[in-house]
């Protein structure tokens, strides 16, 4: 992938956890969270590289969330499926809405909920360097038609992680709107 120098600016077009698409304001990435079912005892949803050129390509990530909105399971990639609570540990810093995980290229990330006017969550590394952050629309900002507003952003040297970046978050703001 070419380097720009510039985050990926990944437009969160609903701003919804029942399903969304995240496209990059560059053309360089597009990702779908798509809701693939739904029943009294679970709701699955699956992470998707849409920019990929494979009609069937497989997912980045599965959430499988429990009956009344209860944690479930996660599957990255080809890997396992493991509860989410294992998963996204709580972490020592960053208060009772910060969660550590680590990803598949053996790193730890931790998402930090922000109470700033403009970013939701902040995406730190084991260096407390930025990775991402979800931000809100700015307040007074109109509203445009097939636009949330929110944004994703993920700075350049991970696309690599970007899959597991937006299945952590969907969590983490699931977690936070059903206050487990």
């Amino acid at each position: 992938m070419t380097q720009f120098g510039m985050p990926f600016f990944l437009e969160d077009q609903t701003g919804e956890l029942t399903g969304s698409e995240f496209v990059d304001l560059y053309n360089r990435m597009r990702l779908g969270f798509r809701c693939t079912l739904r029943d009294t005892h679970r709701t699955a949803y699956m992470v998707y590289d849409l920019s990929s050129r494979r009609a069937s390509a497989a997912p980045l990530a599965c959430l499988d969330f429990g009956a009344n909105n209860a944690l479930g399971t996660i599957k990255i990639g080809d890997g396992e499926n493991i509860s989410m609570a294992e998963y996204l540990s709580k972490a020592s810093a960053g208060g009772k809405k910060a969660r550590k995980f680590t990803a598949s290229d053996g790193q730890q990330y931790r998402w930090v909920y922000q109470s700033t006017e403009d970013t939701e969550w902040m995406c730190l590394n084991s260096s407390d360097y930025h990775v991402a952050s979800y931000s809100l629309k700015p307040a007074g900002e109109p509203h445009y038609s097939g636009s949330s507003g929110c944004m994703l952003t993920v700075e350049e040297q991970y696309p690599h992680i970007v899959g597991e970046l937006l299945a952590s978050l969907i969590i983490m703001r699931h977690i936070v709107k059903y206050n487990l």
